[in-house]
C-alpha cells in the first residue's frame, strides 16, 4: 500500500466543495480544500499536490489564471469544472495546459473516473513527482547543494545526510520562515507512504539538529512551533 494521492479541490461554492471533498475522501484520496485561487496558491506551496480540480468561475482570480500559474510552475495535472455555457473558457483552459474538464452539473463518479485517468496518464500512480532540484541554498553558515545532495559547512567540509534528513532539510530550506506541520513535512518528503508516521518527522528533526545546530538542545535554525510543527528560522539565499 502506498500513500493516497493528494488532491486540491478549488471551488468557491461550499455546497459543492464540501460534499465533493467528502466523496473523494471516501474513495481513497486525501483532499485539501480551497475556496479561492489565493488560498489554492498557498496550498500548492505548502503541500505536494498530485492533481488540482478547479472551478473556472470564481470571485477574484479565476480558474484559468490559476491554471496558467500552475502550468508555469509545475507539471501538476489540472481538471477544470465548467458550466455548459463556458465553451470558450474550456478551450482556453485546455490551451493553457489544463488536462481535462468536467461540465456542471456532473456526477461525482464521473469526476472520480477522470481523476483516475489523469493520474494514470501522469504515470505517478498518485505519487507526486518533482523535477530534480539543482539549486544550492545558503542558510545559517551552511550550504545545501540539492543537485549533489550534499551539505557543507562554512569551511567547505561535507556533512553526511541520510535520505530522510536530506529530504527534510530540502523541504525546510525551500519554505524558509514558514511553519510546516508534521503532516505537511510528511507530504513534502515522503508522499505519506504507509510506513510514514508523525513521530518519524520528530526523529529526523532531532538527528538533523545534531548535525547543523551549535547546541541541538537549544536550536537556532530549526525551531519547534508548539501545536504547529517546525520552521527554518533563518533567511535562505539561492546560490
Amino acid at each position: 500500500m502506498t500513500g493516497n494521492p493528494h488532491l486540491l479541490l478549488v471551488e468557491d461554492e461550499r455546497s459543492i466543495r464540501e460534499p465533493l471533498a467528502a466523496f473523494l475522501g471516501k474513495n481513497g484520496y486525501r483532499v485539501t480544500e480551497a475556496a479561492d485561487a489565493e488560498t489554492a496558491r498557498q496550498k500548492l506551496a505548502a503541500y505536494a499536490i498530485d492533481c488540482v480540480i478547479s472551478d473556472i468561475m470564481m470571485p477574484g482570480e479565476d480558474g484559468l489564471s490559476l491554471t496558467r500559474h500552475i502550468r508555469a510552475t509545475s507539471e501538476t495535472p489540472v481538471i477544470l469544472l465548467t458550466a455548459k455555457s463556458e465553451e470558450t473558457e474550456r478551450i482556453i483552459g485546455l490551451e493553457m495546459g489544463a488536462d481535462d474538464y468536467v461540465v456542471k452539473p456532473f456526477s461525482p463518479r464521473e469526476l472520480l473516473a477522470r481523476v483516475k485517468v489523469i493520474l494514470r496518464r501522469a504515470g505517478a500512480g498518485g505519487v507526486h513527482q518533482r523535477a530534480p532540484d539543482q539549486q544550492s541554498y545558503g542558510f545559517g553558515g551552511w550550504v545545501l547543494k540539492a543537485g549533489e545532495r550534499a551539505l557543507v559547512d562554512r569551511d567547505g567540509v561535507s556533512v553526511a545526510l541520510s535520505t530522510g534528513e536530506y529530504q527534510l532539510l530540502l523541504a525546510l530550506v525551500t519554505h524558509p520562515q514558514q511553519v510546516l506541520s508534521r503532516d505537511q513535512l510528511l507530504d513534502l518528503t515522503q508522499g505519506r507512504e504507509a510506513h510514514a508516521f508523525d513521530r518519524a518527522v520528530d526523529n529526523q528533526v532531532s538527528r538533523l539538529r545534531r548535525k547543523i545546530e551549535r547546541d541541538p538542545k537549544s536550536p537556532e535554525l530549526i525551531k519547534t512551533v508548539w501545536g504547529g510543527g517546525y520552521t527554518l528560522a533563518t533567511d535562505v539565499t539561492r546560490l
